[in-house]
């Protein structure tokens, strides 16, 4: 039976069966207040990795992988996929920061700082004698309370007008707090344009297929640019062909440019030098054919999802078409997306209709390296843009990367919905202070776990404040003292230091939906991490 598993029988010297487990000293196990503590822990020590690395004076993180790979980064989703965190509950912290990336793309350090700040708010409670289910039915009321009190003080915001001045604002707003703020402006004018250029305004969508992201290390920051078209990372297939090509048609081909082969299993017996040689004339004859067919239909470039033989780049030279070869999947898309053209998938069916245009195609080299780069530009469709980015090193790139995601994702979101709420913890000690006066309405004991969560609210800004080098505490109290007494929702934390914490005159502007999907999303781990009061895993012998 199910008792036998990892167990024997045996029998005593009268013949009664008794049953012998094993390896239970292996096994360990944790119930009650004491898992319920492991958990709260794990979920801390997570947190408090990415405490540091929130706001505009945060500091970054350095993670080497198992195979000695760097990464620097101050992105929260970015962090936590990197470290190697074996605790079942601290992996729950890694999932978190992976939704809000997914879902709102930004805010992912304060998420996880909530998260952590509410568990350990629970844990006092915890152990005030609370029971778990309690606390987190107060943290759901208080979680309702923040988010429409959110919303009772956004602001709504200006899109439809693509008054870029604003969206700028928003954009330098999630830069602030990444490598790359030193070019900021730069960088937040470059994800506000690339989302303009593909932004759907009737539909409010924008569709992150149209932008390719493009990194090439060597350079500095302030050399990426925002390309109106694609670039490929490839070259013209024959290093004699022209570099740069006005007015193009491009035939974008899926197949391959080579000599017909015997497709079926018969072999092809060459017995003498004359079948030889009329074998390769029929290859010769059917090359030029296939040349021909491309000429014809009045394309001057030709792009190649497949490769040619030397034969076919030799002869595509001499017939002067440019060609590219081995150009990947989805870069194929995106060119036939950007010129509007059809991808045609055999030379049969080539025909002047299915060409795209482009304005001009130019291949770009970088310093002395033979690094070149194909850049197809004022294409026919303009709504393909390729966002190029250049760093010292590929860790700087990487990052660059990921902050502009960062910033791309904002205005999406924006875009999507156009409410924001100002930044600067602000927002946080707004609600809080909202949190807090509707637990005192509350006479049962959830008001604990309400006022527990107002408390963590509180944490966001505090950090803020700490990376800030102000004195946490003391700020936090002067903002929040200020906030009631002037009835602003507005005044943050003053992180730069200049001197004015209306977040408005900063402008420190964060979407709605982010901050919202923030405390959801925290809140509803955090119910979920309480609700787990035992452990069982196999020891160290057992797995």
């Amino acid at each position: 039976g199910p008792a036998m598993q990892g167990g024997q029988i045996a029998f005593d010297e009268y013949g009664q069966p008794f049953i012998i487990l094993k390896d239970q000293s292996t096994k360990s196990r944790m119930s009650g207040l004491e898992a319920q503590k492991s958990h709260i822990l794990a979920a801390r020590s997570v947190a408090q990795c990415l405490r540091s690395s929130l706001g505009p004076k945060g500091l970054d993180k350095i993670l080497v992988s198992p195979d000695g790979e760097i990464t620097v980064t101050n992105d929260g989703a970015t962090i936590l996929q990197k470290m190697d965190v074996d605790h079942q509950i601290a992996k729950l912290m890694v999932q978190l920061s992976k939704s809000q990336d997914e879902e709102i793309g930004d805010g992912t350090t304060g998420v996880v700082v909530l998260a952590g700040a509410l568990l350990e708010q629970a844990e006092q409670l915890l152990e005030r004698g609370i029971h778990p289910i309690r606390i987190s039915d107060g943290y759901e009321k208080a979680a309702r309370v923040a988010i429409d009190h959110l919303d009772a003080i956004a602001d709504s915001f200006p899109v439809e007008n693509l008054d870029r001045e604003p969206l700028i604002k928003v954009a330098l707003t999630t830069l602030g707090s990444k490598i790359v703020n030193r070019c900021g402006r730069k960088f937040a004018e470059m994800a506000v344009d690339a989302i303009l250029s593909v932004a759907d305004l009737d539909r409010k969508d924008v569709s992150f297929d149209l932008i390719k992201i493009e990194c090439k290390t060597g350079g500095a920051l302030e050399d990426s640019q925002l390309v109106k078209g694609v670039i490929v990372d490839k070259t013209m297939s024959h290093s004699q062909m022209p570099k740069e090509l006005k007015d193009v048609k491009l035939a974008i081909l899926t197949c391959p440019f080579e000599p017909p082969k015997p497709k079926t299993k018969h072999n092809l017996n060459v017995g003498s030098v004359e079948d030889y040689n009329s074998l390769y004339k029929f290859e010769q004859e059917k090359f030029c054919e296939m040349i021909k067919q491309v000429k014809d239909s009045g394309a001057t470039l030709a792009i190649c999802q497949w490769g040619f033989d030397d034969e076919a780049n030799h002869l595509c030279l001499q017939n002067e078409l440019p060609a590219v070869r081995w150009v990947g999947g989805p870069e194929i898309e995106l060119i036939a997306i950007a010129t509007g053209g059809r991808i045609v998938p055999r030379f049969s069916e080539l025909s002047s209709d299915k060409l795209g245009f482009a304005g001009s195609v130019r291949e770009i080299g970088f310093g002395t390296t033979k690094d070149r780069m194909l850049v197809i530009e004022e294409c026919h469709n303009s709504r393909a843009v390729t966002i190029f980015l250049r760093g010292s090193n590929q860790m700087i790139v990487q990052e660059a990367k990921r902050s502009i995601w960062d910033a791309m994702c904002v205005i999406r979101n924006l875009v999507r919905d156009n409410r924001i709420v100002y930044g600067g913890g602000s927002n946080e000690i707004s609600a809080a202070i909202a949190v807090a006066e509707a637990a005192e309405k509350n006479s049962s004991i959830e008001q604990y776990a309400m006022r527990a969560f107002a408390d963590a609210l509180e944490s966001v800004p505090m950090a803020l404040a700490e990376n800030s080098g102000l004195s946490p505490f003391a700020t936090l109290a002067e903002v929040k003292s200020r906030q009631i007494k002037e009835n602003n929702p507005r005044l943050g934390i003053d992180c730069m230091d200049k001197g004015e914490s209306d977040m408005k005159v900063q402008h420190v502007i964060e979407t709605l939906i982010g901050k919202k999907q923030q405390i959801m999303l925290a809140t509803q781990l955090v119910r979920m991490i309480l609700k787990i009061d035992d452990v069982r895993s196999p020891g160290e012998g057992d797995e």
